[in-house]
């Protein structure tokens, strides 16, 4: 397993300590609930305290970390209502990119997402292959869009989707439906048809709701 938490390769900054803890957060090295010590992590990352608590405190601007007063920082604990709200948000984001890129060159970026979604049917029966390329098709969905400000906004989400999805994997290790999805998806946006796109984007949010919150 790859670890985020080691000594950075360059000079330490708040940025790239923010950076190291969001990985970690988003691909469960650092879990659900987990409380953070300045002591280990200043000396697993390599780094004084002042970067590491300004690293900190940006995740903790971006919801990703919470402090408890008198207790300490806390990795986000997803709660239902919480994975509600963030799909809403990414919802909002992904469906405004794809509008974006149906105005532009849709075919190119349509085949670029078809590449994504074939190499998640040919991973059929990899969950935790399966659900990285995931994070890929809409990561990549977004950077087609061209926006800096969505991109920004959409990377928060991100980490909390990785954080979703590995409590997902079990769900979809015998008949893996998100391959099928955005195979459609990316299919809709080759084609300029923006109406399906549209659709399936919000049908693909809502499936996911309903598989986190009643797991």
């Amino acid at each position: 397993m790859t670890s985020y938490i080691e000594p950075l390769a360059q000079e330490s900054t708040p940025s790239i300590v923010a950076d190291k803890l969001r990985k970690a957060i988003g691909h469960g090295e650092l879990k659900p609930g987990a409380q953070l010590g300045e002591a280990d992590l200043a000396r697993k990352l390599g780094v004084s305290r002042g970067p590491l608590r300004e690293g900190m405190q940006r995740l903790t601007q971006e919801g990703l970390l919470v402090s408890i007063r008198n207790r300490g920082l806390f990795v986000i604990d997803m709660t239902p209502d919480d994975i509600r709200d963030m799909y809403l948000a990414r919802e909002a984001i992904e469906r405004a990119a794809a509008h974006k890129i149906l105005c532009g060159d849709h075919e190119a970026a349509g085949t670029a997402l078809l590449a994504i979604a074939h190499k998640m049917l040919d991973a059929d029966g990899d969950p935790a292959a399966i659900g990285e390329l995931d994070i890929q098709f809409h990561e990549l969905l977004v950077q087609l869009a061209d926006s800096p400000r969505l991109s920004r906004m959409h990377q928060t989400s991100i980490v909390e989707t990785r954080m979703c999805i590995h409590a997902l994997e079990d769900t979809y290790a015998a008949t893996d439906v998100r391959a099928l999805e955005h195979e459609r998806l990316a299919n809709a946006i080759l084609a300029g048809d923006a109406e399906r796109t549209d659709r399936l984007l919000i049908e693909h949010m809502d499936d996911a709701i309903e598989r986190l919150v009643t797991r």
